[in-house]
């Protein structure tokens, strides 16, 4: 079994064809998502896309709960993730019901790395943050009871492969909305793990995005596709989110 798992799509549909692209000349046996994958300028392409993915597992992150809480008319939660009422709007009831089926997490054994555990955030919460320079005794919290070999989480957006105890850790980063460094980011697992950067056309990118209608598509294209956010600014948003 080898599972390519990407996280983070954040509604960047260019990235993410690019990603499934090099994802399919791997040929894996599965796709893993670890969540929020629409919540951003194209939700509903994404969404289309994803649908389509033969065999797929899906786990839930934050933004996703959000749409879904947004689209029946709940309050939202402290992190909603980006313009999550204007996304829900945009949702049909067949892509409501597609995130509100997402797993809190999916286990799945992987040739020679054992038991893998997807969450998004931890395995106990899709909000909880599991970064780099999280001190191992944070790490032994989030991670406590989990029976698996390998932990793998999205939330944060930037790759980092950790052991806590006997538990690996591993984020893959971000498909749609990376920190640190440009471009697109997933994993290959099985039989070792393989940290991918896909790249694709920025520019064409950030010009269909710009057109989606999407509030803050300009800032996004700018900020998080042409640019992206530096490591040291993503920690800092962190530490002042409860991380890391």
């Amino acid at each position: 079994m080898r599972v390519a798992a990407i996280a983070d799509i954040h509604g960047n549909v260019p990235a993410l064809e690019a990603v499934l692209s090099d994802v399919a000349l791997e040929a894996p046996d599965r796709v893993v998502v670890c969540g929020d994958v629409a919540s951003g300028p194209l939700p509903v392409e994404t969404l289309d896309r994803l649908r389509a993915l033969p065999g797929a597992r899906f786990v839930r992150g934050n933004a996703d709960r959000s749409l879904v809480m947004a689209f029946d008319g709940g309050e939202l939660s402290d992190m909603p993730g980006p313009a999550a009422d204007w996304c829900a709007a945009q949702l049909s009831r067949e892509h409501r019901d597609f995130l509100a089926a997402f797993s809190p997490s999916v286990l799945v054994e992987v040739d020679r790395l054992g038991h893998v555990l997807f969450c998004h955030g931890s395995p106990r919460s899709d909000v909880e943050m599991m970064t780099s320079e999280t001190p191992d005794a944070r790490l032994r919290e989030l991670t406590a009871g989990v029976d698996a070999d390998v932990i793998v989480c999205g939330h944060t957006h930037m790759p980092f492969d950790r052991m806590v105890g006997r538990v690996r850790v591993i984020n893959p980063g971000s498909v749609g909305m990376p920190y640190g460094h440009p471009g697109a980011f997933w994993a290959l697992l099985g039989p070792e793990v393989e940290f991918r950067r896909t790249d694709y056309d920025r520019e064409a990118a950030a010009v269909r995005l710009r057109q989606s209608g999407w509030p803050g598509a300009e800032d996004f294209a700018r900020e998080n596709v042409l640019f992206v956010p530096s490591a040291e600014d993503a920690f800092a948003f962190f530490r002042a989110h409860g991380g890391p």
